[in-house]
Order: structure tokens, then sequence, then C-alpha cells
């Protein structure tokens, strides 16, 4: 069969409901509807958003100042290396400022981690500004390069960070600098708020001296005051609910996916695998963002998606070991070539052009695309064939 990625609507997820239910009720009645079987190696995924409002995995603003507070001691904490992003970190960043009474804000430049860029590169070529040794402060980055704004949202991260700091009492700087260490010249104790490169910042702002140097993963990594919380990512991966709220990654991910499998599998006869998915890991070649803002695509999934693809690839065998065929004779040799196909082609001639990424990284790009971010109401993607090949 070909692969299908079809999109399957859900009720509205509030707190307390039971998801492992509501997913597999979608699913089944989407069957029933739309009349398409179920095959073993189906994958079912929902995304972590709704996995997370059904669990109640929510903190306020006040719990999150309180454990930056207790872990930063309250007086000037530096910030390094936020991504510009509203939904993201706006909010998170409040809650740092209700826990401090001075905010260092380190800026990366011209881009943040995942592509949202503060300044054209073009112009920052022509500034003369040497990005990897220049500290700027606000003045200097208004000096080269003025006020530019961010080409989707239309927002001056720099003022309105810098606003965000101030509405909560404490005060605000914000410096652009790309080497970690230069927090330092402000404050020794430094809040990495990075998601991908966090730990190799963490480890060269240590190195060069701080006295308390913490990821966004050590706050909220346990409740505070009874909220919400992810032992293994903190506020990484947290969202926006409400101007005082933000919804957390999902801490029972795995849990849920093991739980849709096994409710799925009972009801089709079919080993039906399952996984929680949060972004997509693909960058958009127009805005240059790269999608992944969570700490990882799946914090959830079932151990039939482990692993990377081990393809051939059919152009190359096409072109090269069978140039000479065409027609059926073409199509049989390239299927005998699947089939035969060593269990681990790493390395090999017939794999290059591949993606060489892991599946659970794959099929969840695959269901955030499906899915979307607004309001196609399709928190559940099911997928279907994505294992077969072309002698199957």
């Amino acid at each position: 069969m070909a692969t299908i990625s079809r999109g399957i609507k859900a009720p509205i997820i509030r707190k307390g409901d039971d998801i492992v239910k509501i997913v597999t009720d979608c699913v089944l009645s989407a069957s029933r509807e739309d009349g398409f079987e179920f095959h073993d190696r189906d994958v079912v995924a929902v995304t972590e958003a709704v996995v997370a409002r059904a669990a109640g995995n929510y903190a306020t603003i006040d719990a999150i100042g309180e454990d930056v507070r207790a872990k930063l001691g309250g007086e000037t904490v530096g910030v390094v290396f936020p991504i510009l992003s509203r939904n993201r970190f706006a909010i998170c960043l409040r809650g740092i400022a209700r826990g401090a009474r001075k905010v260092v804000v380190q800026l990366s430049y011209p881009s943040d981690e995942v592509g949202n860029h503060l300044v054209d590169l073009d112009a920052l070529d022509d500034s003369g500004v040497d990005p990897y040794k220049d500290v700027l402060s606000v003045d200097d980055f208004r000096k080269h390069f003025g006020t530019p704004l961010h080409p989707f949202t239309g927002v001056d991260y720099i003022s309105y960070y810098s606003q965000l700091i101030e509405e909560e009492g404490a005060e605000a700087e914000i410096i652009l600098a790309n080497r970690p260490e230069a927090i330092l010249a402000y404050t020794r104790k430094v809040l990495c708020c990075d998601t991908h490169t966090r730990f190799r910042t963490q480890r060269r702002i240590k190195a060069a001296g701080a006295e308390v140097c913490l990821t966004l993963c050590d706050i909220l990594n346990a409740p505070v005051n009874g909220s919400g919380c992810n032992a293994e990512f903190g506020l990484l991966g947290s969202n926006k609910s409400t101007e005082e709220m933000v919804k957390l990654f999902p801490d029972n991910a795995q849990e849920v996916a093991e739980a849709i499998s096994a409710s799925l599998s009972a009801a089709t006869g079919k080993q039906i695998e399952a996984m929680v998915y949060g972004d997509g890991a693909f960058k958009d070649p127009v805005g240059k963002i790269w999608e992944l803002a969570d700490p990882v695509v799946s914090p959830g999934y079932t151990s039939g998606l482990e692993g990377l693809p081990n393809e051939l690839k059919l152009k190359y065998l096409a072109d090269n070991d069978f140039a000479s065929l065409k027609g059926a004779e073409l199509r049989a040799a390239i299927e005998k070539a699947i089939r035969e196909k060593d269990k681990d082609l790493k390395g090999s001639m017939v794999t290059q052009g591949t993606t060489p990424r892991r599946l659970t990284d794959l099929l969840g790009s695959l269901c955030d695309l499906t899915s979307g971010s607004g309001d196609k109401g399709t928190p559940i993607v099911l997928v279907q064939g994505y294992f077969t090949n072309y002698a199957d």
C-alpha cells in the first residue's frame, strides 16, 4: 500500500480527560466513517499539547518566579540565548523576571538558535561587526542596524523583552553576544535558555567561573506549590497558555504512547505503534526558521519506532547498478536488490541521498505538518504504509 498520513479530528481536550480513550475512540470512529482498515505497524500519533492538557501539566508565572528565586538567588540573573518567541519564551521570561531584581538578557545574533533573525545577514556583513567576538549594547545594535522587526510577527524583540521584564518590576538590560561567557561581565548567576545547545553553553559558562549556571531543564523540574513540572525538561518545550500560565511539555508521554498502542492493538487485532509528537524537525526555506523549539520531536513512543531507516536509493540503483535495464526487467532487479539488502547499509554508496534521521524524528515531522498548529482540529494523526517499500 502507499504511505498515507491522515489527520483525525478530536474534541477539545481539557484537564482530566482520558486521552488514551479519546484517541482510541477517535481513530476507530474515523475508520468506520472513512472506510479504511488497519494493518500491522500502522502508527497513531498524538500531539504533546493535548497530552499535557489532559494531564493538567501547567504552571503559573508565580511558580516559575519562586523556583528561579530559590535557585538563582533573586538578585541579578543572566538569561543566555533565549529564542525570540511570544509563545515559547515570553511568559517564561515574565516568570524569571518575577524571581529577580535585575535580568540581563544575552541574545545571539544575527539570529536565535532556531533561526528567528534579529538582523539580516547581508546587513551584518556590511556593518563591520564581528559576531564571533563583538558584544553589543542595545545602543550599539541600534546604531548599526536600526530597529528591525521580525518578518513574520512584526515584533521588535529587544524592546519587547525589555518591556516584559520591566512590567514585572525588575530592571532590564539587553546585550547581544555569541560567546556564552560574555554574560559573566554582568552576573555570575546564569540561566541558559537555549534548547539544543544548552549543555555546551552551560559547560562554557561554568568553565569561565559562573557561581551558579542552570538550564531551563532545572526550572520546574519538580512541582512548586502544587504546580505541574517535567522532571527531565523543566521549562523546555513549554508554551504560553494564558498571560499568567504556561503549559509544560508532557511528563507522561511514554506511558500514554504505550497505552494507546495497547488499546488500539486490542481493538483492531493489529500491532499498532504509537507516539507522542511535538515540533517537527525541519527548516522553513523562506523565513529561515528551524521549527524544532521542543527539546525532542517525540518524548514518548513504542519500541517498534526505534532506529533509523535502512533504505536503498532507487534513483542511484536505476542510474548506476541497473542503468542498462528498463521496464519489467528493471523493476524486478530493483525489487530483488531491496529484498536482499544488508540489514545495516550505513556507509554504503547505494544509500547516498537517503535521510539518516531517526524514525521518530521523521514520523514526528510528518505528523506535525499533517496536523498543523492552528485550527484544523486534528491533534491525532494515523500514518499507514510508512514501513512498506517498492518491493512489497
